[in-house]
């Protein structure tokens, strides 16, 4: 097996278990041309008469992605999709390979960031002071990346680009619209939809830079360019010179500039969260979810304590008393000064930690106070499948030891979610050493707070 598949805790269309998974029997005829079920769904050919409970669905059977919404502010949901168990499979296989080829390119790797902000912040930054660099901010990415475009600029590489087609979803489920084709090339919630709208984006900025110097570009006018383009998702930094005609391709190839939230004139740009004027971090803090009104609501806890935190980073010092003041009713006094690093839900402070008493074993402090814990629910695995995800994991983590550190990323991209909120490999060094994997999914249902003693470093 050449591309190797992935399963990760998230949810799939067919409402499969974390573990049920890997008993998946139902297959597509477009994926049994490029990913035939023998490779991707029994251990190895020994097993091929369970290929007979194999249910392979032709294209207008195939069942559709789900469209839900998740948070994302107080004003507005995210809309993501979710996927059918085998087309995220496969779709985590082609990723794996992508970010291989992707790690391998050094100037590939200086305009498009997956898994790094900071790149994109600090070139925003430089823009409000030199005013070089234009940060643009897209409008519907993903819904506006046409998959006649995708296959257009894949018509050179037909293998990969069968490839990519066969693990592309063709329908949607929308409540209240029922089932419906779909245009796009993919919803977030696809493994491949934010590596393959990078591919687009920074393909349109070059093409909307050459017709701007009207010159036919090579790899060695590119490069000059690594220090003024990044993408990174739908945030992109430009030069300022070629900002019009750079607008007029993309919203040629049907994607949208949101003027509102894009800066190329004046001293402020913004980009990845990050706002800055005339070279100042003025970002704002942005309250994400409702207070909570009692210690039971163990999310609206955990987010609060991270909010008064990022607030005292950033100087709200009447605000921040003012939630100290919440949490320490909340809480019950339970409500330490810690560091960044501690699993404690603390306050930060630049004053350092405090301690409340000496580990009696271990003479190192400790700190009365409440960490999240999330409890796992049943999820039991045997037979062929728990053979097919431990052999899974053993040929995965052989990958990540040789790997460079993106290929060590790939669990991030899967739906979308952002740094904090990420999915946990079942194969991560973490997960690798929890005997009972078998036993239990990988994401828990619901997480709690619980106090005792703990360290507040």
């Amino acid at each position: 097996m050449d591309n190797l598949p992935k399963h990760g805790p998230g949810s799939v269309a067919d409402g499969l278990s974390s573990n049920g998974k890997y008993q998946l029997r139902t297959w597509t005829r477009r994926l049994e041309g490029v990913f035939p079920s023998y490779e991707y769904l029994i251990p190895n050919l020994h097993f091929r008469e369970e290929l007979d409970q194999v249910n392979i669905l032709e294209p207008g059977a195939e069942q559709p992605v789900k469209v839900v919404s998740v948070p994302k502010t107080l004003k507005t949901p995210r809309i993501i999709a979710v996927e059918p168990a085998c087309m995220q499979y496969t779709q985590q296989a082609l990723l794996r390979c992508f970010l291989a080829a992707f790690d391998r390119d050094e100037l590939l790797r200086s305009l498009v960031g997956f898994d790094d902000q900071a790149p994109n912040q600090s070139l925003a930054r430089e823009g409000s002071l030199n005013g070089e660099t234009a940060t643009l901010d897209l409008s519907e990415a993903s819904d506006r990346v046409s998959n006649q475009l995708v296959r257009t600029m894949l018509s050179h590489w037909p293998l990969l680009g069968e490839a990519i087609d066969a693990t592309r979803s063709r329908r949607a489920e929308v409540p209240g619209h029922g089932i419906i084709r779909l245009a796009k090339y993919a919803s977030m919630g696809s493994a491949l939809c934010f590596p393959v709208e990078a591919m687009v984006f920074v393909t349109m900025i070059f093409i909307g830079i050459q017709r701007s110097l009207n010159v036919t570009m090579t790899r060695k006018d590119i490069d000059p360019f690594r220090n003024s383009v990044r993408v990174y998702g739908d945030d992109l930094i430009v030069p300022v010179d070629h900002v019009p005609m750079i607008v007029q391709t993309l919203e040629h190839f049907g994607a949208r500039v949101g003027l509102d939230k894009s800066f190329w004139t004046g001293k402020f740009r913004e980009s990845c969260g990050k706002e800055y004027f005339n070279g100042t971090d003025v970002s704002l803090v942005r309250v994400r979810q409702a207070l909570p009104s009692t210690i039971t609501d163990a999310p609206g806890v955990i987010a609060t304590v991270a909010l008064r935190n990022q607030l005292y980073q950033s100087g709200y010092w009447q605000t921040v008393r003012w939630l100290d003041m919440k949490l320490e009713k909340l809480l019950k006094g339970a409500y330490p000064y810690v560091l960044p690093t501690s699993p404690v839900l603390g306050r930060v402070s630049f004053l350092g930690y405090q301690t409340d008493r000496m580990h009696p074993g271990l003479h190192s402090p400790q700190v009365r106070g409440y960490v999240v814990r999330a409890k796992a629910p049943s999820d039991e695995l045997g037979g062929t499948g728990a053979l097919l995800k431990c052999l899974l994991g053993l040929e995965y983590r052989s990958t990540l030891r040789g790997a460079e550190s993106h290929l060590s990323l790939v669990p991030c991209y899967r739906s979308g979610l952002s740094h904090g909120n990420r999915e946990t490999s079942p194969w991560s060094p973490t997960m690798g050493q929890d005997e009972r994997h078998l036993e239990r999914s990988a994401r828990p249902r619901r997480v709690s707070i619980k106090p005792g003693w703990w360290s507040p470093e």
